[in-house]
C-alpha cells in the first residue's frame, strides 16, 4: 500500500499518561505502517502544509487521551471531521499527570484500537 493511500492518524500529545499514550498508539500505527502519523499541533496552529494534509480527503483517525478530545477539536477548526475518533478514557486508560503510560494499558489499548479500526478500513 502507498503511504497516500493509507489513513492519516493524529492523536493529543498532552502531558498526562492518557495523553502519552495516544501518542504512543499513533507512532505504533504509523511505524507499523497501519496509518501516517501527521501532526495535530501544526493543524492547531494553522500551519499550511499540514493543514492541507489533514484537508487532503484521506481518512482521519483521531486519538485523544481524555474527553477534552483537543485533537478532535483542531481538526474541527478546519472543518476536518475524522472517521474514527478514539477516546482513550473509554478504553480504560487513566488520565493522571506527571506519570509515564504504563506499557500493559497501552498494549491492551492499542490493541483493541486496532481490532476496532481494521474492522473498518
Amino acid at each position: 500500500m502507498k503511504k497516500n493511500d493509507l489513513p492519516i492518524v493524529y492523536s493529543c500529545s498532552g502531558c498526562s499518561s492518557a495523553a502519552q499514550t495516544a501518542n504512543m498508539i499513533a507512532i505504533k500505527m504509523d511505524r507499523e505502517k497501519l496509518a501516517e502519523m501527521s501532526c495535530i499541533a501544526g493543524v492547531g496552529g494553522d500551519v499550511k502544509p499540514l493543514v492541507r494534509t489533514a484537508k487532503s480527503g484521506r481518512d482521519i483517525i483521531a486519538i485523544d487521551g481524555c474527553s477534552l478530545s483537543c485533537c478532535k477539536s483542531s481538526l474541527a477548526r478546519h472543518e476536518v471531521q475524522p472517521k474514527h475518533h478514539l477516546v482513550l478514557s473509554d478504553f480504560d486508560v487513566p488520565k493522571i499527570n506527571g506519570k509515564d503510560p504504563d506499557s500493559k494499558t497501552y498494549i491492551s489499548a492499542y490493541k483493541r484500537i486496532f481490532e476496532l479500526i481494521n474492522d473498518h478500513f
